[in-house]
This record gives C-alpha cells, sequence and structure tokens, in this order.
C-alpha cells in the first residue's frame, strides 16, 4: 500500500452535478442522498439527490458521484480523533 503522504486527495466540481473525487480510502455508507467516504483528508460527507457512484476504483482511489450535489463536509477520521490526548488515555 502506497504511503499516505505520497497520495494526492482532490476534488474536483462540475457544475454541482458531478464530483471526482481522488485519495478515497473506503466508504462507510451511501444511498441516494448522503455518501460516507473515507479520504486521505478525513471523513467526506457528500449530501444531495439522487446521487449515485458511476465509479469506485479503491486500487485507484477514485470516486465519482453524479446528482444534485448539496454539500460536502469534512469530519476528522476514527483514526485522527484517536490520536489527540484523550484518544491516547482512552485507548
Amino acid at each position: 500500500m502506497e504511503d499516505k503522504k505520497t497520495r494526492n486527495h482532490n476534488v474536483v466540481m462540475e457544475n454541482r452535478e458531478k464530483a471526482i473525487i481522488t485519495g478515497v480510502i473506503d466508504i462507510h455508507s451511501f444511498d441516494d442522498e448522503l455518501i460516507l467516504a473515507e479520504t486521505d483528508e478525513g471523513i467526506l460527507t457528500l449530501k444531495g439527490n439522487d446521487l449515485k457512484m458511476n465509479k469506485l476504483n479503491l486500487e485507484n482511489n477514485e470516486l465519482i458521484v453524479e446528482g444534485k450535489i448539496l454539500a460536502l463536509i469534512y469530519s476528522e477520521s476514527s483514526n485522527e480523533k484517536k490520536s489527540g490526548m484523550f484518544g491516547k488515555i482512552f485507548k
């Protein structure tokens, strides 16, 4: 597996109808209104209507989503949360 520091994470949005996302590690959940994707930069939440994962290639760390994209939201991954002070105390 590639070192995390050598991979790139990019999001290219086309007219809020298509998102091309690189640096995708895993998909935690998805439906037509919400997609939770783990990326090199944390958890990426895509909210929208009629969302479809048109391409998912975890070997190339790439995801293509189409539909009406309303929001892109980042949060820390579960691994990043554990690396804080409380994460070290409560391991």
